[in-house]
């Protein structure tokens, strides 16, 4: 981790376990989203506030830039994860960061069962990984789909800026 990028926020899966059970002694409802976050855009702005509304805090695990490439390719990520990390615990929205390394979240869901699960709005019940919606019922998570807002990719983005540098 870069020492200036460093936030209170990021957190280790114990570290995260730990504040998850504070919240749950307090009788707050702890809310889990996930994805790769690079290049944040209105997209997931809008998508992060609907998040942390459905709950008192808003747990968000971000991909490992090794998980980043094996799933957009050896060109992604363009922000690190320690970046990504800093600029999502920048937000008033986002409680806690933690950065998971594989495929899938099902290792997360299993620590920390949230009390809601958000996914964005292009998902829905059938395309959620079926070994993580089973640990999802499993812990008795609500599964909440958030506003999409239209237009908004990082992939557009970055198409948007190789053509501005190509005018």
């Amino acid at each position: 981790m870069h020492h200036a990028l460093e936030t209170p926020k990021l957190l280790s899966l114990a570290e995260a376990v730990a504040a998850r059970a504070a919240l749950r002694r307090a009788g707050k409802r702890a809310v889990l989203t996930n994805g790769v976050f690079d290049l944040l855009h209105p997209g997931h702005l809008y998508s992060l506030a609907a998040a942390r509304r459905l709950g008192d805090a808003l747990f968000v695990a971000i991909n490992s830039d090794a998980s980043v490439r094996a799933l957009k390719g050896p060109t992604r990520p363009i922000l690190s994860e320690a970046q990504r990390a800093y600029a999502l615990a920048a937000l008033e929205c986002v409680d806690a960061v933690l950065v998971f390394d594989s495929e899938r979240l099902t290792e997360e869901i299993r620590a920390l069962a949230p009390d809601v699960y958000a996914k964005a709005g292009d998902y829905t019940l059938e395309t959620l990984n079926s070994q993580e919606r089973a640990e999802l019922e499993r812990c008795g998570a609500q599964i909440s789909f958030l506003p999409f807002l239209p237009g908004f990719s990082t992939t557009t983005l970055i198409e948007k800026i190789r053509a501005a540098g190509e005018a």
